[in-house]
């Protein structure tokens, strides 16, 4: 007995002892990744969640050991610092000159006293073969910067510029890592993130803004000039070791292509009647890549149908901006909104379709307001890419070149240049649209039915058809086919409307608009569509493409 209890004692402590092991590895194995989480995170930290994590009082002593001794060094920096600045900005001034100015040059140009302050800093994630830090700097300086400027009629005005305040990202590149002291063969630099630049404009013995155009013109150019100078994704590269540092340099890298299709409920600006709207779209915010739609008449539901194109230099970092405004004729344009899309959430060679809230600030978008939505489509092309893509809505089929766009055969393409052959194709087909059914349509009777029809309407051929009137429903079945012949499906828009039917009129219910370039690539697809302009209605739609032969334009 004393044997089997002894026995059973063991085997119970040996258990204990087992299982106690067990879990005291579980546990040692969940600190250890927990740990590498919060390595890993510490890793991905910006310079923006640095400051908040360590504020000011608490911020490492070696930062406030390199801005004691920036401090020290300060006038030799402002020294270099100032002929450099002069010698890369002043040809980007002169490239920018406003149309009222026949020459714009630096008379002078040092940094004054004030050395700026690094107020953040992080290490970001890059390739093996390079060291990417970002640091935010502050600098509330006291330069003596003087613009020697020319105007059209002759007249010479030195303008200072003063009150510089600065804020921004600063991202230093050390790249590539090599075996030779210093480690790094060259640094690159640039203006990673511009969070705060102002200054005024003084006529050195008068008022700037007393001579008309020349304020707003001048502020307009050093802010392009900074933009197109030193402003990621513009790197400066400065050699270290001797070398070819060439392939550092900024390079174009893919073209966007922006479909501007429409935007809805947009905040209406005007007390009579209703906004006149137009978009202004770049990746970046240079005067000559901005591009601006055309101007829809009072409507807040305005359909555009525009193609833009714009150059990506780093698919990695830059964003599409949309800004939409109200012309208000002569006066100075109303904002209504913006909304911004990051290139790399598109994947290269596939159509993304995106319906974006727009919000009266990037940075705080707390806003309770509605300012509307933009739809647009978006297609990001690598350049020089031989790899095929994927076929948005079928996985089975390979696209290449211009095929990674619309399934056509590519015997007729200049494999050489496929977004400049792609501007040249005219896409022809017969596009077969049935209007199967509609669900959910609001009440326009006051017996609480509605008598429904669709009208169909190509955008840009302005070809028009319409069902037949289904009375006393608001769950319609028509089955009706229309075969429409497409001249150019790239820019077409299919418009249907859904009406009430009236004695003497008519009542619009709802609407959805698309482009044809899922049913291009698809070539044929069934599908529920929201109506806009309703809470729950919907259309349901089967359409069929019918291609026919490639014509250029």
């Amino acid at each position: 007995m004393g044997f089997l209890a002894g026995y059973i004692l063991g085997v119970a402590v040996g258990v204990g002892l087992i299982v106690g092991f067990a879990r005291y590895q579980n546990i040692r194995s969940k600190r250890r990744t927990d740990l590498a989480e919060a390595i890993a995170a510490f890793a991905r930290m910006t310079v923006e969640d640095s400051r908040k994590i360590l504020p000011d009082p608490f911020y490492p002593s070696w930062l406030t050991w390199l801005n004691q001794h920036l401090e020290k060094i300060w006038p030799y920096i402002n020294e270099a610092a100032s002929e450099l600045i002069k010698n890369s900005v002043e040809p980007t001034l002169e490239a920018y000159i406003p149309i009222v100015l026949a020459s714009l040059k630096f008379s002078k140009l040092t940094l004054g006293t004030v050395a700026p302050k690094f107020t953040g800093v992080s290490i970001i994630e890059g390739d093996p073969g390079e060291i990417i830090m970002e640091l935010e700097l502050q600098w509330d300086g006291n330069p003596n910067i003087v613009l020697d400027i020319k105007t059209r009629v002759g007249m010479r005005l030195p303008v200072q510029v003063k009150n510089i305040g600065f804020t921004g990202v600063f991202r230093i590149i050390f790249k590539p890592l090599v075996d030779e002291f210093p480690c790094f063969g060259a640094v690159c630099y640039s203006l990673r993130e511009k969070k705060n630049l102002d200054f005024t404009l003084k006529v050195i013995g008068g008022d700037v803004s007393a001579i008309p155009g020349i304020s707003d013109a001048l502020e307009g150019t050093i802010r392009d000039a900074i933009e197109d100078s030193i402003a990621w994704p513009v790197r400066k590269i400065i050699p270290i070791l001797p070398g070819d540092y060439s392939y550092l340099e900024l390079k174009p890298v893919g073209i966007l292509e922006v479909k501007l299709i429409q935007a809805k409920e947009l905040t209406n600006k005007d007390i009579i009647g209703k906004s006149d709207p137009f978009a202004v779209l770049f990746v970046r915010p240079l005067r000559d890549r901005m591009k601006t739609s055309k101007t829809i008449n009072n409507s807040i539901n305005p359909i555009w149908n525009e193609h833009f194109e714009f150059v990506v230099e780093d698919v990695s970092t830059q964003h599409l901006t949309i800004k939409v405004y109200d012309d208000e004729g002569i006066q100075a344009s109303e904002f209504i909104g913006v909304a911004q899309v990051a290139l790399k959430d598109l994947e290269p060679g596939k159509v993304k379709d995106v319906w974006l809230k727009l919000v009266k600030d990037l940075v705080i978008q707390r806003d309770q307001k509605n300012r509307g939505q933009v739809h647009l489509e978006l297609l990001y092309c690598p350049s020089g890419t031989e790899s095929a893509y994927m076929n948005p809505y079928d996985p089975e089929f390979r696209l290449t070149k211009l095929e990674k766009a619309f399934k056509h055969g590519s015997d007729e393409i200049d494999l050489t240049d496929p977004i400049k052959s792609k501007k040249d194709v005219i896409v022809r087909g017969v596009l077969s649209v049935t209007v199967i059914s509609a669900e959910d349509l609001p009440s326009a009777d006051l017996l609480g039915k509605s008598d429904p029809f669709v009208e169909l309407t190509m955008k840009k051929s302005e070809q028009k058809y319409t069902t037949r009137v289904l009375n006393d429903t608001l769950n319609p079945v028509w089955n009706q086919t229309f075969d429409l012949v497409i001249e150019d499906g790239l820019h077409e828009l299919l418009i249907l409307e859904v009406w009430d039917h009236d004695t003497f009129g008519k009542d619009k219910l709802g609407r959805c608009i698309m482009t044809l370039t899922r049913v291009i690539l698809e070539g044929e697809f069934t599908d529920s569509f929201p109506l806009d302009g309703t809470e729950s209605g919907r259309l349901n739609l089967h359409l069929k493409w019918t291609p026919q032969p490639i014509m250029r334009d």
